[in-house]
């Protein structure tokens, strides 16, 4: 009976293997979308150094056309994990296509970036465990909020 349990998890195993090894012949698209820097939230609002330094270790993965794509992402089903994360991070909010959204839009992302800092769900947990640069201190966060909240009002402010 033991060696019967024993033959069947061998082979459970052996297809489990066969399995991730034939997921890896499909590799996920790493192409970044050509982008007008004309568009960019930090070209537009000439964004600091020091901030814009902040927001591209904390944000610019996956919420811009500027995704880098680590070594991790060439083995699957870890790629799909991660380019999902991209492109949903990219619905919500896409720094690099800023310029493109209407007035409204842009004063509402820029709310809900620094609510999303400020409750300490952005950036994702899943991302800082691996990404220790996008780990924001207070004084970062503090300082994205303050500088977020301030592009709201000068959105706000031109279309009152």
């Amino acid at each position: 009976m033991k060696l019967i349990k024993v033959k069947i998890m061998k082979k459970i195993l052996i297809a489990l293997l066969v399995v991730l090894v034939v997921l890896q012949f499909f590799q996920i698209d790493k192409t970044n979308p050509e982008t007008d820097i004309n568009q960019d939230f930090l070209t537009i609002h000439e964004t600091p150094t020091e901030i814009a330094s902040t927001m591209k270790a904390a944000c610019y993965d996956c919420h811009s056309n500027q995704s880098a794509y680590p070594w991790y992402t060439n083995i699957q089903p870890v790629g799909w994990f991660v380019k999902n994360h991209i492109e949903d991070g990219k619905k919500h909010l896409n720094f690099s296509e800023f310029g493109t959204y209407t007035a409204k839009k842009q004063a509402h992302k820029l709310e809900e970036c620094g609510e999303m800092i400020e409750k300490g769900e952005m950036p994702l947990s899943s991302y800082t465990i691996i990404h220790k640069e996008a780990v924001l201190t207070e004084a970062q966060q503090t300082e994205l909020i303050t500088y977020f909240k301030e592009i709201e009002n000068k959105i706000n402010n031109r279309v009152q």
